[in-house]
């Protein structure tokens, strides 16, 4: 937040709280408009919580963006359903890039300040001039484009990267640069396209094993968050006896989407079979209130996966509110896993 922009000998505006309820979803444009905001940084989450509060974008109406000019969203993948709101409503760039804090900046990003290309909603665009990202398979063999593999970085690795871990030389070797021999783990998985557009899919861990099929949860929330009335969802591969895992769906409903739960849960199972196939058995969804997350809006599969297999788990210190936790165990008990502890 506060590195780069100092460099560059800018303002900036630390927002802290929710973009919703204080008092109302109009919060960031009223900051926006007070301070001449040029650009906003942001998780996509905090669009998504806008989304739903105020689907037509009526609060932004009330202040002047005119200033205002391009969004900047990471810290987790964006949805295409959300980054195409976002342009829409606010009439200029959305720059969904990808990087993590081990890397210090970004590693995929469409980079205003040397050439704009053109965007397509869910990609973070191409690698950033100093990164050599391949995807590869489990045995170290570099994949074809459109295939998901593990995320990787050839080494050397850019100026400004860790070169290690705080006093721990040696859990930095374990943890990032043993997989593959001349490799960082970026511990992600997706793909390259024809163009060599970078596509974030998920977690490694959140890669569900299917009845021998291997396949991406984020693939599946990018079909449920197309729908119209969902503001946001998870999806996690649940432990299943017969084919390994199976996937779960959970969903957040937009305001004012007032159809019949049971009406929406069998449309989204019909979509998630339409665009992805039988082949990925997606049978469960839930509805939900609320998604458990950390306190910078990351979802908590991990540990909404071990509610569902009925695992013990501990409480994630970086959890924004602990309740939700019970509220996902009582719904997961609805459609027959977790169980009460």
């Amino acid at each position: 937040i506060v590195y780069a922009p100092l460099l560059q000998g800018a303002t900036t505006i630390l927002y802290e709280g929710k973009p919703i309820g204080t008092p109302d979803p109009g919060a960031f444009w009223r900051v926006i408009s007070e301070h001449k905001v040029k650009t906003l940084f942001t998780a996509p989450t905090a669009f998504r919580a806008i989304r739903r509060e105020d689907p037509e974008a009526d609060y932004l109406k009330k202040y002047d963006m005119s200033g205002f000019e391009a969004l900047f969203l990471a810290g987790e993948r964006c949805d295409p359903d959300t980054l195409e709101w976002a342009q829409k409503q606010l009439a200029v760039p959305v720059i969904d890039h990808w990087w993590q804090t081990e890397t210090g900046w970004g590693i995929a990003a469409n980079c205003l300040g040397i050439e704009e290309l053109p965007v397509k909603p869910g990609s973070p665009t191409v690698c950033v001039p100093g990164y050599d990202v391949r995807i590869l398979d489990e045995n170290g063999n570099e994949e074809a484009a459109g295939e998901i593999g593990r995320i990787m970085i050839k080494l050397p690795m850019p100026p400004g990267c860790l070169p290690t871990l705080w006093q721990n030389d040696q859990r930095f070797v374990d943890s990032y640069l043993s997989a593959t021999d001349g490799y960082y783990l970026t511990g992600d998985a997706g793909y390259k396209d024809a163009d060599g557009y970078l596509w974030i899919m998920s977690r490694i861990d959140d890669i569900i094993n299917v009845a021998g099929h291997r396949l991406s949860t984020g693939g599946m929330e990018e079909v449920l968050a197309s729908h119209p009335d969902v503001a946001e969802c998870g999806v996690i591969g649940a432990a299943d006896q017969l084919k390994g895992e199976l996937p779960v769906g959970l969903v957040v409903l937009k305001a004012g989407a007032n159809r019949p739960e049971e009406q929406v849960v069998a449309e989204l199972v019909a979509l998630v079979r339409q665009k992805i196939g039988p082949v990925a058995a997606f049978k469960k969804v839930v509805v939900v209130d609320r998604l458990p997350k950390t306190r910078s809006g990351k979802i908590l599969r991990g540990t909404m996966k071990k509610i569902a297999d009925g695992e013990s788990y501990k409480m994630p210190a970086t959890i924004d509110d602990p309740a939700i936790l019970d509220e996902i165990t009582e719904a997961l008990i609805r459609i027959g896993y977790a169980q009460k502890h």
